[in-house]
């Protein structure tokens, strides 16, 4: 009977440790961005916005996006934002191969949990908009004066 309750505890405990990473880091991370000046609008193509800069936006860390940087008077800018295996992730589903736990592994895969935005923070720096400037007022063309009519002649 004491060998039963020992396989139990067993598999209870491998099964808790399956999906490390999604249980430690979770699916959804903060995205963050910083602008040089602050206060940018920014709009990602999946429709999250954030009003003025510096500012989060809580992305699934599976995400792929571009992030369009607005603010008046300046360039918009643009950013691609993908994801990569992050350190903390990959411990995590090293956790489960190492534990025995496949699913967890799967887990960890398919949820996103083992991975990273990147670039993150996004750090951009704002170009003025470049003026142009106006063309000089051309002088108005001088016009020619109306040449008197010639006299009509007597006996012509």
């Amino acid at each position: 009977m004491k060998s039963v309750a020992r396989i139990a505890v067993a598999v209870s405990a491998a099964a808790s440790l399956s999906a490390c990473a999604t249980v430690t880091r979770g699916t959804n991370t903060a995205w963050e961005v910083q602008t040089d000046p602050a206060g940018a609008t920014v709009t990602t193509s999946h429709g999250h916005q954030c009003p003025s800069t510096p500012c989060a936006i809580k992305m699934p860390r599976k995400s792929e996006f571009t992030a369009t940087i607005t603010k008046e008077g300046y360039e918009t800018a643009t950013v691609s934002v993908t994801n990569k295996v992050a350190g903390g992730g990959a411990v995590g589903v090293a956790g489960n191969v190492l534990v025995g736990g496949i699913i967890g592994v799967g887990v960890d895969v398919a949820s996103g949990a083992a991975l990273d935005l990147t670039p993150n923070p996004a750090i951009v720096k704002l170009e003025p908009k470049k003026t142009v400037a106006a063309a000089p007022a051309a002088a108005p063309a001088p016009t020619a004066e109306a040449a008197p009519a010639p006299a009509a002649q007597p006996g012509a």
